[in-house]
């Protein structure tokens, strides 16, 4: 049976509940996403691939976003949203699966096919999770929430670097060292290997995600019905249907440059790392730092906001903050650079946080889907970016090519901007 989101927002007990579930899942979608910072180098060496190619990881994961975000409104809406979770939980195992196949025949894209597969799990879960989260509780105060589900998100993140790491890449000491004297068969034996310490991690992460798709159908997670006409709105008015197009191109393109720059700072460093001289055993896990980092600007936005700042000034300067590490990254030397490359996250935190209730500002059931299916197609910033850095690594170098992220920033700063100049969020 449904529950009606102002029977969401009014209940005193199952919110709570509900948010620490709800929590559980911002976890997975860290963890699944933050391992590709270790593939990265892992699969560099494993597949003997080029630099570019490796950014193939970040590409197959959050393209699957934007192919998967519409079907996914529609898949929703026939579904409901607890038993589309469960569905989403489900398809991202079968992707997790996927790997085993390919570290036996040690093939790189049956990688990226699990990879893909696993983002479009992914995507359902997060199509669903995303406006459940910004329902639960006022408005004025989603960011607060979403701050909350990223510091869940962001630990996932910390350990991922550091648990697959330790795992698929435990004797890295000398390895690429070692695989340059190497003969061809000699090579080939010790890359199988390789390929095959990635088997036993996923079949672990497959079977816990089996788990939770069944879990989660008995954990009575309230409904949201589509057709309910709960409005994020302006203090003043509700917005017209005529404004909604322009609100989600431009909430598009927010959470496309947020979750581009976000992925190009935690999915790069590794291979930053290693171009500024950096070992492989320490590069593997310099993720972790810029997740860190994150977490930190996460617990900042909980206590500060609504007290102390509104979401929306976090917002405009967070993006300040980014557009001034972009430039120190580009002009201070070796590890130096290094150090702003992690510090990025502490100006990612408040990105995504807050524009989502921007974004969402003035939608209603249906349209609330919908508009949150066009955001989620946002997170194909997360593919394209760091493929582009890629490029241009071969073209400029690694350092140099950071400056992908300037008119990133450059945008981000101009739609938080055009958040101040709106009333405060309250819910109708």
């Amino acid at each position: 049976m449904g529950t009606t989101n102002n029977e969401l927002t009014n209940n005193n007990e199952a919110p709570v509940r509900n948010i620490i579930l709800i929590g559980g899942f911002f976890f997975i979608f860290g963890f699944i996403s933050w391992i590709n910072a270790t593939l990265i180098p892992y699969l560099k060496i494993a597949c003997e691939l080029e630099e570019w190619q490796a950014y193939l990881v970040t590409f197959a994961f959050y393209i699957s976003y934007t192919v998967m975000a519409i079907p996914s409104s529609g898949i929703l809406k026939r579904s409901g949203m607890v038993k589309g979770m469960s569905i989403g939980l489900g398809t991202m195992a079968a992707g997790c699966l996927l790997f085993i196949p390919a570290a036996l025949v040690r093939n790189y894209g049956v990688f990226l096919g699990g990879l893909f597969l696993t983002g479009a799990g992914l995507t359902l879960l997060q199509t669903a999770v995303n406006p459940y989260i910004t329902l639960l509780g006022p408005a004025r105060t989603a960011a607060r929430r979403i701050s909350m589900m990223g510091v869940c998100n962001k630990v996932a993140g910390i350990l991922a670097p550091l648990i697959m790491g330790s795992i698929i890449l435990s004797n890295s000491e000398g390895l690429i060292e070692q695989l340059a004297v190497m003969d061809p068969a000699a090579k080939k034996i010790r890359l199988d290997e390789l390929a095959r310490d990635v088997i036993v991690p996923y079949c672990i992460i497959a079977g816990i995600l089996l788990l939770l798709a069944v879990l989660i159908r008995f954990a009575h997670l309230p409904e949201i019905k589509q057709e309910e006409e709960t409005v994020l709105r302006s203090a003043d008015k509700p917005a017209q249907p005529s404004g909604i197009t322009l609100a989600m191109t431009t909430g598009f393109l927010a959470i496309f440059c947020a979750v581009g720059a976000e992925v190009l700072a935690g999915d790069t460093i590794g291979n930053y790392g290693l171009y500024q001289g950096i070992d492989l055993n320490t590069s593997k896990t310099l993720a972790s730092y810029t997740l860190a980092c994150m977490m930190v600007g996460y617990i900042a936005g909980i206590l500060a906001i609504p007290r102390f700042i509104s979401q929306q000034k976090a917002f405009y300067w967070s993006s300040w903050i980014g557009l001034l590490l972009v430039v120190l990254i580009l002009v201070l030397p070796g590890k130096y650079s290094i150090v702003c490359v992690a510090l990025l996250g502490l100006g990612n935190a408040m990105l995504w946080p807050a524009i989502w209730p921007q974004a969402l500002r003035g939608l209603t059931g249906a349209q609330l889907a919908r508009g949150s299916a066009v955001l989620i197609m946002g997170i194909a910033g997360g593919a394209l970016l760091p493929l582009l850095y890629g490029w241009l690594t071969g073209v400029s170098g690694n350092q140099l090519a950071y400056w992908i992220l300037i008119p990133v920033y450059v945008f981000l700063i101009y739609y938080s901007f055009t958040g101040l100049k709106q009333p405060s969020p309250v819910r109708s």
